[in-house]
């Protein structure tokens, strides 16, 4: 990747101030995928950059540079959804910042980026958060590699039955046995039979998918936490006292 680019479809995904005027900013992009870009003076008073570098800003970025790190040259913003309730805020953020945290710099990934416009769009509309994160998840997962189908145990190779149980095994999928790397067990087959048809709606469905993505996102890390994380416990522990 050398030489300048013009145009290119990108969101803000993480910012932090760099010397003393500018800011270091993570951008996930369509053809590029996820890249670092210095936006040289954006940190001060009279920038407009400060304002127009946000997360969920759909933007088009021409930068210039050979090195791993970009300058910024030029930045144009487009119309785009606006997580104003602070549970889609908070969702929002945890996208981003599983991009930034676990997807590889400089490979690019187009169907994951359609995905995640697809879901800052949802997140904007809807107050039922959940779905939403686990279709991004499983998106996401598919496009690092770790793809599987709810309703087929790997290790045998056999659909998966109602009355059974099994286990989720990140490098393998649904499995029957317990192994070395079932990081889940005693998911109900009948679950994973409606989770394979599409169902995020029904109680058991949602915390099957949010058991299994989760023990999925923490392989992924390898032991690094997520802030976003944080947030939702903090919301979660206001909404209790309220």
């Amino acid at each position: 990747m050398t030489g300048p680019e013009h145009q290119e479809p990108a969101y803000v995904i993480h910012r932090r101030p760099w010397r003393e005027t500018s800011l270091m900013v993570d951008v996930f992009t369509l053809n590029r995928g996820r890249l670092t870009v210095i936006a040289r003076g954006a940190n001060s008073a009279k920038s407009p950059l400060k304002a127009q570098l946000q997360p969920f800003q759909p933007l088009m970025l021409d930068w210039a540079g050979r090195g791993d790190l970009k300058t910024l040259t030029h930045v144009d913003t487009r119309i785009g959804p606006s997580l104003h309730r602070t549970a889609s805020l908070y969702s929002g953020l945890y996208l981003n910042e599983l991009l930034q945290r676990i997807l590889p710099a400089a490979d690019p990934h187009p169907t994951l980026f359609a995905a995640y416009i697809d879901a800052i769009a949802e997140l904007a509309e809807t107050t039922d958060i959940e779905p939403v994160l686990r279709r991004f998840e499983r998106a996401f997962a598919a496009e690092l590699g770790f793809d599987f189908s709810w309703d087929l145990a790997t290790d045998t190779g056999q659909s998966v039955e109602a009355g059974q149980q099994y286990c989720y095994d990140p490098e393998q999928g649904i499995v029957a046995q317990p192994g070395p790397g079932a990081r889940v067990q005693k998911l109900p087959g009948e679950v994973l039979q409606a989770l394979a048809a599409g169902d995020l709606d029904a109680e058991p469905c949602r915390r099957v998918a949010k058991r299994v993505m989760r023990a999925l996102t923490d392989y992924l890390l390898q032991g690094r936490p997520l802030h976003s994380r944080n947030l939702f416990s903090h919301l979660r522990r206001e909404r209790h006292e309220s």
